[in-house]
């Protein structure tokens, strides 16, 4: 059947399908999906606001391309079997019930189910003319010349950093089975549901992402929050913070659902801005660090923060933390240089698999926390990793060692012990950990961090960036500190790796009692300590020269 030029253009079609669902005529949004969706990129993402019809759009392109070339083979992928399922139901339902789609209509001989089915002028393929699979579904096999991912990042799937890993080698099969034909194509249907989503790994593969937010916004925030990929349809600055489909939502409805969802929420559903709204989620800030070179005998008797960009550190320090965040250095010192009160390394032996063995190095002043040293060790109990153990301990010299013995039943300490007899002798401890690992480390770190008490000599930051280039490209930055740091939250299983991050919060741990200290209180009692001193020495000198007593009387 020869279409109708008319009927070539999508937008045409979809305005008949609307007419055939009793809906009102598609609206300009609509239209710009519509349209991206036949003219845009071969391999696209399109992230569009909760309940603007984006699935339904998708149905009717499908139905569209089927039209212009019934041989196609279609496969829609979703989070859930149930909800592609759905999606090729309603594909057919369209089929079955537009008069001008008659002839696609299955024949008797034809598959024809909600999992698969045929389009009357199909040529006979293993491949139906639209398959429906859930994306933890056996893939292999399959062939498409379009694939539709519907919304395959769910909350269910990518709540934790395996989860999403996980899903994310899912997605790489896709290349396997799409066709490889110039006019092949995988889009990205969804909303994205963390920092670390789906969708913005994708554009690292070279996927094309286009935004529709629910609100209009600023060419300037447009470049700045989501670095140009807004359709141009909702950059307005004229409209900023208007309704961008306003004949469906209107101003006040976007307000219901933003006090409904909350801030977070409505950022990520609705403006899909993940950046903001996951910054309510991971509490350990790096901007709260204050970072500065660490002398290995004393200390300022106090630091001062200040989150100012002229104390921004320059590039020489690696950032893998979130955009925005930044490293500072201290805005001024206050005191004398004083010897530390004391120096702690802590210890996370590996166990098996990946692990490393997380160390930490921390020094106590006026309860503020020092670390001139941290990162982590491959190579597990070896002989090599013991001797740099030691090492370490000697370096900084450490009056203690805490480890962690959930894992070996002490084994550790005691291959550990010999090591340091020859090296560096030193108490050492072991502590055991009952509660969520998760929780326990935020909760030790977080009010550190937050009260700027913890102090990161740069090279630690450096060499974090330098060890961590040994592991593959795909997994090296999940070995980092500071990506540990930043991307860390109370969900269990946050994060694949923890063992530098661990260790460190087993130091911060071992001072918390000294914590309560307050900086300024310590400096009034050395002043008043000193002052003392200096009138004792006056005295005893102003009496030697008279030759008396040393004792005042007034």
């Amino acid at each position: 059947m020869e279409v109708p030029p008319q009927l070539r253009d999508f937008k045409n079609f979809l305005f008949l399908c609307w007419k055939q669902l009793n809906l009102p005529d598609p609206t300009p949004l609509q239209y710009n999906i519509a349209d991206y969706m036949q003219n845009g990129d071969r391999r696209a993402i399109v992230q569009a606001f909760r309940g603007c019809g984006k699935s339904w759009i998708c149905s009717a392109y499908v139905v569209h391309q089927l039209l212009l070339d019934p041989s196609l083979n279609i496969l829609v992928v979703s989070a859930s079997k149930t909800r592609s399922d759905d999606f090729s139901t309603f594909t057919l339902r369209l089929i079955n019930e537009m008069e001008i789609l008659h002839h696609l209509r299955p024949k008797d001989n034809q598959r024809q189910s909600k999992i698969s089915f045929d389009v009357g002028p199909a040529p006979a393929s293993h491949a139906p003319s639209v398959k429906s699979l859930g994306i933890s579904s056996q893939l292999t096999g399959s062939r498409a010349d379009i694939i539709i991912a519907d919304d395959i990042e769910v909350a269910n799937n990518s709540a934790t950093m395996l989860m999403r890993e996980k899903l994310s080698e899912q997605v790489k099969e896709f290349d396997a089975i799409l066709k490889p034909d110039d006019t092949s194509k995988i889009l990205f249907l969804g909303t994205p549901q963390t920092f670390d989503s789906i969708y913005t790994k994708l554009q690292e593969r070279g996927y094309k992402s286009t935004i529709w937010p629910a609100t209009h916004i600023t060419q300037s925030h447009n470049e700045k929050i989501y670095e140009g990929c807004v359709a141009d349809i909702c950059v307005n600055p004229e409209l900023e913070n208007k309704s961008t489909e306003p004949l469906r939502f209107s101003d006040i409805d976007l307000a219901e659902r933003k006090i409904s969802y909350g801030s977070a929420g409505y950022t990520m559903q609705f403006m899909l801005d993940s950046k903001l709204s996951d910054v309510e989620k991971f509490p350990l800030k790096i901007s709260d660090l204050i970072v500065t070179s660490i002398d290995n005998e004393v200390a300022p008797e106090r630091y001062v923060w200040a989150r100012d960009p002229q104390l921004e550190w320059d590039s020489s320090v690696p950032n893998v933390a979130f955009a925005g965040e930044r490293y500072y250095r201290p805005f001024k010192t206050l005191g004398d240089m004083v010897e530390y009160t004391g120096s702690v390394l802590s210890i996370d032996p590996s166990g098996r698999g990946k692990d490393e063995t997380g160390y930490a190095v921390c020094k106590m002043l006026n309860g503020t926390l020092y670390v001139p040293a941290a990162g982590g060790l491959s190579g597990g109990y070896s002989e090599d990793t013991l001797v740099e153990l030691a090492e370490i301990a000697k370096k900084y010299k450490v009056n203690y060692i805490v480890t962690e013995s959930n894992f070996g039943d002490g084994l550790f300490n005691e291959v550990l012990k010999p090591v340091l007899n020859r090296i560096y002798p030193v108490s050492i401890e072991e502590v055991r950990h009952s509660t969520q690992k998760e929780k326990r480390i935020i909760d030790t770190l977080e009010p550190v961090m937050a009260g700027h008490r913890l102090v990161i000599d740069p090279d630690v930051v450096k060499d974090d960036f330098k060890t961590i280039q040994k592991y593959p490209h795909e997994s090296q930055l999940k070995y980092s500190l500071f990506y540990q740091m930043s991307r860390l939250t109370r969900d269990r299983g946050a994060i694949t790796h923890d063992d530098r991050l661990d260790a460190l919060s087993m130091a911060v741990a071992y001072w918390v009692e000294n914590m309560a200290q307050d900086a300024e209180v310590k400096m009034a009692e050395r002043k008043v300590e000193m002052l003392d001193k200096q009138l004792q020495s006056f005295t005893d000198a102003y009496f030697k020269n008279k030759g008396g007593s040393n004792t005042l009387t007034w």
